[in-house]
């Protein structure tokens, strides 16, 4: 495709959640459509290569289970687009089969799952699309293209309703997929007055809607770093249609929240991220029981698994989870690249989820 058929990037995320600064592009940046064109540019297909990642943990290669998490297998993904990258948010389909990705740019990602059995193996039928405005135009501006977060509120990937939620100009959007492309978003959801004061480039980075227990169909959001000096994260939650009323995720070692997904039964996964230069980056993922989750709690949860560079990780930021074949519960996830392709890799990796009682 020309260049006038890819996405807005006036810059680059910082490398690893805003410690080192990418180049800056030396070219103006390419847009998917010039300020005079009155409909936007439709989405376009690219090619996506997938170098396979056999083991988890890099050391013990012979080791399949990590506690409640069995490792099924992931993938490396590149691609010749210039637009591939910066995957913040990952949605997937019940049944594992196709995915939908969201990008930090302004971008979002559709693809089919090919599977050599229970591991996943590629990406095909990809394309690539911009997020629009409310005007219909793609989003120009960073503070208006960070996307961190993503949930399918009913529907399916080919003809749903997804809520996305952004930073920097901290919202959650409410758009509409028909045909497999995202459209222009046709409402918000209301924030409460607290989250304007999260910090520009630490907003919602978690996003779910509670799939069973007391509070089954309940938005819930987590700010990636709102912890005002409290020990705790931030967090909100939506019951039925009235206002958002808080709740509070206990901050261990400092790791930041990048994601969340529900599971059948009401209870919660959360995703985390630490990255310190002297000791590298690290993942980590908690189980939330359904009965911890309510307006004014305080939640703790549990680790269901740490991972730190003697594991094929990289900047884990987006969390989903399906059914498999066998009835089991699948986790997917994907990393942000930050577009800093010496220094990071787009990683995608699958677990079946065991028992967590």
């Amino acid at each position: 495709m020309a260049d006038a058929s890819r996405l807005t990037r006036p810059d680059r995320r910082a490398v690893l959640g805003g410690l080192l600064v990418g180049a800056t592009a030396a070219s103006a940046p390419v847009t998917w459509a010039r300020a005079e064109e009155k409909e936007p540019p439709p989405p376009y297909s690219i090619e996506i290569d997938a170098r396979p990642i056999a083991h988890f943990e890099r050391n013990r290669p012979e080791v399949k289970r990590f506690g409640a998490l069995e490792f099924r297998g992931g993938m490396v993904l590149t691609s010749p687009s210039d637009d591939f990258g910066g995957w913040s948010a990952l949605v997937m389909d019940p049944a594992g089969k196709s995915m939908l990705a969201i990008s930090d740019v302004g971008g979002w990602l559709s693809a089919d799952l090919d599977y050599d059995g229970s591991r996943p193996s590629g990406l095909t039928n990809a394309r690539l699309g911009p997020l629009l405005g409310t005007d219909g135009r793609p989003l120009a501006r960073k503070v208006e293209q960070d996307a961190e977060s993503a949930v399918l509120e009913n529907g399916t990937l080919q003809n749903g309703s997804l809520l996305i939620g952004f930073e920097r100009h901290h919202r959650i959007d409410r758009y509409q997929i028909r045909d497999g492309a995202v459209q222009a978003p046709t409402g918000t959801l209301k924030l409460p007055a607290e989250a304007k004061r999260m910090p520009a480039n630490q907003g919602i980075e978690a996003l779910a809607i509670l799939r069973g227990g007391p509070y089954k169909g309940s938005v819930v959001a987590i700010a990636e770093r709102y912890t005002r000096g409290s020990g705790y994260h931030t967090g909100w939650i939506w019951v039925g249609s009235g206002e958002a009323e808080r709740f509070q995720l206990q901050d261990i070692d400092g790791f930041n929240i990048t994601d969340a997904a529900a599971l059948p039964d009401g209870s919660l996964l959360v995703l985390e991220r630490y990255f310190r230069w002297t000791e590298g980056v690290k993942m980590r993922l908690r189980h939330i029981p359904a009965s911890e989750i309510a307006p004014g709690a305080r939640i703790t949860g549990r680790t269901l698994i740490q991972a730190d560079s003697n594991y094929d990780i990289d900047n884990m930021e987006g969390l989903a989870v399906h059914g498999g074949a066998a009835g089991e519960t699948v986790l997917s996830m994907i990393s942000d690249d930050n577009f800093n392709h010496l220094m990071q890799r787009t990683v995608f990796l699958q677990f079946t989820l065991h028992d967590v009682d």
